[in-house]
């Protein structure tokens, strides 16, 4: 009967513990944000997207079940200036006709502790796919939860400025890219 009686409990611990999983996968776009941060002529310029995307699956106490997808458009991009704009949505830079989008989709995420991840996944810029991991902080906050984080990228890598432009002396290679995600849970 003891033998009963424990098993039954495991169960309904086991069962218990699922049942308090929290997974956070509503993401709330209004609130949330993608920028980019580079050098001009040795001087700091700092710009955002205005539209994106994102699917995203996060459970804390699972992590490694964890999912990521996040499109750009990268026409919505502001760099404080429509001169800025245009010129960024040129085919020499992000060709915006051909390539409407920036993409990101993870392929793992592992849990280094204090609320840190690295997330692993598969960047796609102008048609080149890149391997990239991206170093996240997770903050709970109730019914919502806060992804932020930032990776550096070499926009030669992905063929951002072509021509004229392929040069760093001007605009400078490395690319820092950053992001808020906020998303709620169901």
């Amino acid at each position: 009967m003891k033998r009963i009686a424990l098993a039954l409990f495991s169960t309904l611990a086991i069962a218990t513990s699922g049942a308090h999983a929290v997974e956070y996968n509503q993401v709330q776009a209004e609130k949330s944000q993608i920028g980019f941060g580079y050098q001009q002529m040795g001087v700091s310029m700092e710009g955002a997207f205005r539209q994106f995307s994102s699917q995203l699956r996060f459970d804390p106490a699972a992590p490694e079940a964890s999912s990521a997808l996040i499109e750009v458009a990268l026409a919505s991009i502001d760099t404080g200036s429509e001169e800025g704009d245009e010129e960024a949505a040129r085919k020499t830079w992000f060709n915006t006709q051909d390539f409407p989008s920036a993409r990101f989709e993870s392929t793992a995420v592992r849990a280094l502790g204090a609320d840190q991840y690295e997330v692993a996944g598969k960047l796609t810029i102008k048609g080149t796919t890149r391997d990239v991991v991206v170093p996240a902080r997770f903050t709970p906050q109730g019914e919502t939860g806060v992804f932020e984080g930032s990776l550096t990228i070499q926009r030669g890598d992905f063929s951002i400025g072509e021509g004229a432009w392929r040069a760093f002396d001007v605009v400078a290679n490395e690319v820092v890219i950053r992001f808020r995600i906020v998303a709620a849970t169901q």
